[in-house]
């Protein structure tokens, strides 16, 4: 037994004991990609570390950056050595070494180490180096492009409204040439203006899809670069680039019957920029770029539009266009187009792609001649179909996400700006409602025009569509021509390519359920800006962003992603200073402060998960100039104007409201201005905050019952999450929230549906604010209470009617509401902040800080929770027995965390042992707080000690 004891103690010793190997970097990434093609001239490098021992941190790095893989193989960095670098909070790092051409390619590697590392960096140092990767750095200047020239067919915008619904071909543009060296590499640079299909030799270049991601295209035009030293051949080459309308050429539509998007927006006629630069065996380099002396033609795609759809005749299409040596002779000289090529910047926010496709579940026919293929989700994207009939057969494809009760499309909820029907001018014509030429449904519908001769399979290029069920007409009904089937339909979903960085499960299937429409809703409105929904507006509203951020963050990674919107908003802003509703800006402006607030709030965020420094501070200033500009709106110290918490079921608007977000909104920038040193403008900041609230309470807050305005669980809710509650009140608010919300309600906007027991009456923030608070209140009995429901209103109603994304309204809807929204998704971040219990703190930097406090509720069993930040992979899993809680925690390297225990006991264990005898645990508050470093750690929580 003794030899035992020693064989014991001595794994436990060599298991806990500090490690004195040097970590090994892993996960290189270049402005948060891998081995990027098109970085920026300062990019910035960050890696993660592995290790297994517990409380890992790295103590200093070093990276060197040569400008070859035999210069980098000796650890000659003649671009750039860092040296050994003390580490500090941030991941990140920003390149500091020789400045870089454009072109240049970089090879680097890291290497660090730990905190108990006593070497100085010199060459028997223990540290060992990352795997080599590597970086080029992309065009940056109008110089970089080589001559290249915006091209367009030379056609003139029409002169009227009306014009612009008439039927205009995509062009196709070409360009051949000869390479009559041996190719080592080549790099396309290209931007289309709306969108753009770019192709080499007959096959398509990358696997990018509405290229060019949509931005104010006088601020910023994100062009893509693709490796295509595989498509380039020896002699004869082709380029082609075919155009589409996108965002920069959209239709004059009265959304809502009075807003033209045209008039906020650069509008121009689609046009093209690309160079393609060819590097020989010999040295030199081979430059190939868009001018006058490239030719086009109209294309098969008659006519497209990002809410309309395509008009496709398959029969104009010109087999071989896009290859050497086709007859062209007929085709026109482009027009090179006076335009500025400074907006041009690489693309670094995640391309959009095609996902895995979706197989059609059924097929039906309701009425003779009519087909509906449902795919059995709503989702966001394209049919792929293919289709066996005689040539000139003109088929229509019309998308929806509901059917009505006879089994034919019901396209309502998804009509472009509730164009439906037509309006009565006072001589009594009758006008679309959408404006002069306008349809008088804008529903979104594609029509294709058979090639025949045999199977042939049309796929949308130059549009997308939100919908489930799909409605096909115009096949004839005859032995000669096949009938659809299942095999012949696909759904191709298209989307902003985000990883996935969490994932969250647990013993409630209704809550599994919930989670994965949520992750469906978010990730069918992502197409490169982060809509309100992706078929009738399609706008990337700061309000849904702002009630949905962290659980984004939660869900996937938007460190690109958001970056890009952050600037969005920026490119946004108008002149006063004021930043609007949406970015890209449309002209809505009169949200208010709850959707501007999007921008401060993201940059938070982004510091928070990622340690994003640069841009706090290249935006703080947009952010400041908007505050003050706000502050200087209020009157009696209140903000009178913007919109309040969208979509409650009551009253949810006025000063109460939008003066909290204010309060928020202060209190962030506030923060934001300690974090780049300006902490006499914070001062200012929270001076200015502390006046609103105070303002806030004399006009709205009854102190002595802690009742605020009307006492709904909007306000009462919002007083809580903006922080116009002060410490003095926060518990009597929180007790009429808790009073509100099972309190039976009168709902306004409920039509027939009754609700019984506890319900929300929230909108976007306050149901946000509601399960936030009760847990943070110690009552997650009663926030669960909430979730797991399937009446109305909740999300379990939405599952039980059917849906496969989230709704825009608790009661769903049949013609006006949208039936895949985002804003209600804000439960998936309860449930990783609260059930798993992952939580980033809020004074973290690059998620180097983080809170553990899962919460137990008798009806559930056990969860599964894990978030990846960038430090590495964070874990949160417990189960609850008759007599313990089983939690277990992984915990990254470079990261500590505060946990704490869903029950208070002072018998916990972990791994066995007793936490006074675990190593890397120091014990904050017995039996309730501890905190750990980065390594695994198993506790057993006994019920009763």
């Amino acid at each position: 037994m003794a030899l035992r004891t020693l064989v014991l103690l001595a794994l436990v010793c060599a298991q806990f004991a500090p490690s004195t190997q040097a970590m090994t970097p892993i996960d290189l990434r270049c402005d948060g990609n891998t081995d990027p093609i098109a970085a920026s001239p300062t990019p910035i490098l960050t890696w993660r570390v592995e290790s297994a021992e517990r409380g890992a941190q790295q103590s200093a790095w070093q990276v060197i950056v040569a400008s070859t893989p035999e210069l980098l193989s000796q650890g000659k960095g003649d671009l750039w050595d860092s040296g050994k670098v003390t580490a500090k909070r941030s991941p990140q790092v920003l390149y500091a070494g020789k400045p870089l051409p454009a072109g240049q390619r970089c090879h680097w590697q890291v290497r660090c180490w730990g905190t108990d590392a006593k070497s100085d960096g010199n060459e028997n140092d223990e540290a060992s180096w990352s795997k080599p990767a590597f970086w080029e750095n992309s065009l940056h200047s109008p110089s970089d492009w080589r001559g290249a020239q915006w091209i367009d067919d030379g056609k003139a915008l029409p002169t009227n409204d009306a014009g612009f619904y008439e039927h205009d071909p995509a062009p196709r543009m070409r360009y051949e040439f000869s390479l009559d060296k041996p190719i080592v590499s080549a790099r396309l640079h290209v931007a289309g203006l709306g969108y753009f299909a770019a192709s080499l030799n007959g096959a398509h270049v990358g696997d990018h899809e509405l290229d060019s991601v949509w931005t104010a295209f006088d601020k910023r035009i994100l062009f893509s670069s693709f490796d295509v030293t595989d498509q380039l051949q020896s002699g004869d080459n082709c380029i082609g680039v075919e155009l589409g309308n996108g965002w920069f050429n959209p239709l004059p539509l009265r959304m809502w019957g009075h807003r033209n998007i045209r008039g906020s927006i650069e509008t121009g006629r689609p046009r093209a920029i690309a160079c393609l630069i060819v590097d020989h065996e010999d040295g030199t380099q081979s430059t190939i770029t868009t001018g006058p002396d490239w030719k086009f033609t109209p294309g098969p795609t008659l006519f497209n539009s990002v809410y309309l759809g395509e008009v496709v005749d398959a029969r104009l299409d010109q087999p071989g266009w896009n290859t050497p040596n086709f007859d062209s002779a007929d085709w026109k000289p482009v027009q090179p187009v006076d335009a500025s090529l400074e907006p041009l910047q690489p693309l670094t926010t995640p391309p959009i792609r095609a996902a895995e496709s979706i197989d059609a579940v059924a097929i039906t026919q309701p009425e003779p001649g009519i087909q509906i293929v449902d795919f059995g989700q709503n989702f966001t994207g394209v049919p792929e179909i293919t289709l066996n009939a005689p040539a000139g057969t003109k088929v229509q494809f019309r998308f929806g996400e509901l059917l009505y009760p006879d089994g034919t499309l019901n396209p309502m909820t998804s009509v472009c700006g509730q164009i439906k029907g037509n309006r009565k001018l006072a001589d009594g014509t009758l006008i679309s409602k959408g404006g002069p030429g306008a349809p008088e449904f804008a529903w979104q519908a594609d029509r294709y025009t058979c090639r025949g001769g045999g199977p042939e399979t049309y796929r949308p290029k130059f549009t997308f569509h939100g919908f489930r069920f799909m409605e096909v007409t115009g096949l004839p009904q005859s032995a000669d021509s096949s009938p659809l089937s299942l095999a012949d339909m696909k759904g191709i979903p298209l989307r902003s390519d985000l990883l996935s960085n969490g994932e969250f499960s647990c013993s409630n299937e209704l809550f599994n359920s919930i989670q994965e429409v949520t992750r469906q809703t978010f990730l069918a409105n992502v197409v490169g800006v982060q809509s309100d929904c992706p078929h009738r507006e399609r706008f990337g509203y700061g309000g849904d962003i702002a009630a949905t951020s962290e659980a984004f963050l939660m869900n996937f990674d938007m460190s690109g992603f958001y970056a890009k919107t952050v600037r969005d908003w920026d490119d946004a802003a108008r002149p006063d200073g004021n930043l609007t509703d949406t970015a890209p800006f449309v002209g809505i402006n009169y949200c208010g402060v709850g959707w501007a607030m999007a921008h401060p709030l993201l940059i938070e965020q982004l510091y928070q998960h990622y340690g994003d420094e640069s841009l706090v501070e290249d935006q703080l200033p947009v952010a400041i100039r908007w505050l003050e500009l706000e502050n200087s709106a209020r009157k009696k110290g209140l903000v009178t104007k913007g919109l309040g918490d969208h979509e409650a079921l009551t009253r949810s608007g006025g000063p109460v409201i939008t003066t909290a977000m204010f309060v928020d909104a202060a209190r962030r920038v506030a923060r934001l201005a300690r974090v780049v040193g300006r902490d006499s403008d914070a001062d200012r900041f929270e001076t200015m905050a502390d006046d609103a609230a105070e303002a806030w309470a004399d006009s709205f807050l009854d102190i002595p019952s802690g009742k605020v305005d009307d006492g709904s669980q909007t306000r009462q809710s919002l007083a809580l999450g903006f922080g116009t509650a002060t410490n003095s009140n926060r518990q009597a608010i929180f007790d009429q929230m808790v009073s509100a919300i099972q309190t039976p309600t009168k709902i306004s906007k409920a039509g027939t549906n009754k609700p019984v027991g506890p319900h929300l009456t929230t909108g976007i923030f306050g149901t946000r604010m509601v399960m936030e608070e009760l847990s943070k209140n110690s009552r997650t009995d009663l926030a669960y209470e909430l979730a797991d429901r399937d009446t109305f209103p909740s999300w379990g109603w939405m599952l039980k009617n059917d849906a496969t994304t989230l709704w825009e309204h608790w009661a769903g809807s049949d013609g006006t509401f949208s039936n895949n929204h985002p804003m209600f998704g804000s439960v998936s971040a309860w449930f990783f902040r609260w059930l798993g219990g992952i939580q980033i703190s809020p004074d973290a930097v690059g998620a180097d800080r983080l809170v553990i406090c899962p919460q137990i509720v008798p009806d559930l069993d056990w969860v599964k929770c894990s978030h990846k930040t960038v430090r590495g992979l964070v874990e949160s899993n417990w189960k609850a027995t008759s007599d313990s809680i089983d939690l277990d925690i992984v915990i990254p390297p470079d990261t500590t965390a505060v946990v704490e225990f869903p029950i208070a006991s002072n018998s916990v264990t972990e791994s066995g042992q007793p936490l006074d005898d675990a190593n890397g645990i120091e014990i904050l508050n017995p039996g309730r707080r501890i905190q750990i470093g980065s390594g695994h750690y198993q506790f057993k929580i006994p019920k009763s000690n």
